[in-house]
């Protein structure tokens, strides 16, 4: 058997994305979730998640360090997730709820209090998956005074972790380029979300532009959510 066909592949469960992917994201990599305000950054990363906690019992964890907890689950709740269905292998933190208090400590302290919490998920729960959201807070947070330097740190704290992680990562609109600090070149992947004006309508759309150990289109599809996300390929 070839070393390609051995690589384990991650679900998404967006219908059309998987077989874009050669059957998912290579597991254990880290990949930017992109997009401008509305693109359904969180939603996507949130939905990962949880169709691999309800279809496999895989387990995962959102990091939000904004959006409540209560708020977040609202919004999941509107595109028909279920949150009692994956309550055992899907956990929330919501960090917003101390980032006052954190915001007290200096900029060092801030990432190692992150940091803790999320050692102590994985040690505790075993997690497979984890949805950081967003990359722009925890930069702000953390108050970093060398971005490129210390991402590339923090990227290879997470790889050391051994869990497929989704950053959420916001760009303005329009905006053409993926990586401020090298973010987008210390990641595995991009997928990026881009909203297209089309006569009256404004429609979503859906690009992988980077997936390593995978050959991939880098195409735009239409992005739909019915019964759940899907990329109409033409």
């Amino acid at each position: 058997m070839s070393k390609k066909s051995k690589q384990e592949r991650i679900k998404t469960y967006v219908k059309g994305l998987d077989d874009v992917l050669q059957g998912g994201v290579p597991q254990n990599s880290i990949v930017l979730l992109a997009g401008s305000p509305g693109t359904m950054k969180s939603s996507l990363g949130f939905y990962v998640l949880y169709h691999n906690a309800l279809e496999s019992g895989r387990k995962g964890v959102y990091i939000s360090l904004e959006e409540s907890r209560d708020s977040l689950l609202k919004g999941m709740e509107s595109l028909d997730m279920d949150w009692d269905k994956v309550a055992k292998n899907l956990s929330i933190l919501d960090l917003g709820l101390i980032r006052n208090r954190m915001a007290e400590l200096d900029r060092t302290s801030w990432l190692e209090v992150f940091k803790m919490y999320v050692r102590n998920l994985r040690r505790n729960l075993e997690n497979e998956f984890l949805v950081i959201d967003s990359l722009a807070v925890l930069q702000t947070m953390a108050d970093m005074e060398n971005p490129r330097k210390e991402f590339f740190k923090f990227f290879t704290w997470l790889r050391n972790l051994e869990v497929t992680t989704f950053l959420v990562h916001e760009m303005p609109y329009e905006d053409v380029y993926f990586s401020d600090a090298g973010e987008g070149f210390l990641s595995d992947g991009i997928i990026h979300l881009d909203l297209r004006r089309e006569g009256n309508n404004v429609n979503l759309y859906l690009s992988v532009m980077k997936m390593r150990k995978t050959s991939h289109s880098r195409d735009y599809h239409p992005l739909l959510y019915a019964d759940g996300f899907e990329i109409v390929k033409g």
